[in-house]
């Protein structure tokens, strides 16, 4: 079972003009893997993925395999709210060449808890590849509860979680009920900001947005709480606070691709019906940049 630990960024989809740019794609990529991230996620909600074509999100798969293959653990974001489509872009990006599928609490149909297992019990069953399950209600509407994710974790290929939930309570009820009884499970802060105390109870890492810039620094950042240094871990986290803030100042992808245009790296606009942040919050990210850059 492959193991899921360390840093893993939440690759943002650079643009020119709306059209997507591969080239900076795979220049964002070759800095993720030279910073020494565990794995990369393409595909996810920071990729704006609902914006892309089909034909782009291959194009993305590929590049990210032919670039980062046997380099990093490349993970591929291929939930929606129909299991059937799950279940084709999941054989998709398997086909491709994806060590791992992130795959989101389906969105805006609203599903019971039982809804939830069977859909992620449809996909299991369809696909053999690692999955890690997203639980993020703030954007699905729905959040997966410690005692459906027992279940759904139990199912074959099930390797972990991305807890964006922003409950840290159920979170450390994930890890304890969970994680610390199936060694080939992990709990991923879906969080930059709470990725101190969920290391601190027992996870495993972070699926961060921040790393998209700072990769370096979410790399000692996210070593220093595995290696249980509390010390540097809390002057890293505190050090970094700010931006875990403005990254998201007005929605994400927008705040992070503010800040990366400002540091001279591919991102460009957002598609709609996302909007570029304003120049208030630009200045503002940029105020933060100055101190942590």
């Amino acid at each position: 079972m492959m193991e899921l630990k360390g840093t893993y960024t939440a690759m943002i989809t650079p643009f020119k003009d709306t059209v997507l740019d591969l080239e900076g794609f795979r220049k964002n990529l070759q800095v993720q893997i030279d910073s020494g991230v565990t794995g990369i996620l393409p595909l996810g909600t920071t990729g704006e993925t609902p914006t892309l074509t089909d034909e782009e999100q291959e194009q993305i798969i590929r590049a990210a395999v032919e670039l980062g293959k046997n380099k990093v653990q490349i993970m591929i974001g291929t939930g929606s709210n129909s299991t059937l489509t799950t279940i084709k872009r999941t054989a998709k990006a398997k086909e491709l060449g994806a060590d791992i599928v992130l795959i989101v609490t389906p969105y805006y149909n609203k599903p019971s808890q039982t809804g939830i297992f069977n859909h992620f019990k449809a996909v299991t069953e369809a696909v053999d590849i690692p999955i890690v399950v997203y639980n993020i209600a703030g954007r699905t509407g729905v959040n997966i509860t410690t005692d459906t994710l027992e279940k759904i974790a139990s199912l074959p290929n099930i390797i972990g979680v991305k807890e964006a939930s922003g409950n840290i309570e159920q979170i450390g009820e994930v890890i304890d009920r969970i994680q610390r009884k199936n060694p080939d499970f992990s709990v991923l802060s879906g969080d930059d900001s709470i990725t101190l105390p969920l290391i601190s109870l027992g996870g495993k890492g972070v699926i961060s947005v921040a790393s998209n810039l700072i990769p370096k620094k979410m790399v000692e950042f996210v070593d220093a709480c595995l290696a249980s240094d509390m010390g540097k871990a809390r002057d890293l986290h505190f050090e970094l606070l700010q931006f875990f803030h403005v990254e998201f100042i007005e929605g994400n992808p927008s705040s992070i691709k503010a800040a990366m245009n400002l540091a001279g790296m591919p991102a460009g606009d957002v598609r709609a019906p996302l909007a570029p942040v304003s120049e208030d919050a630009k200045k503002k990210i940029k105020d933060v940049m100055k101190r942590l850059m």
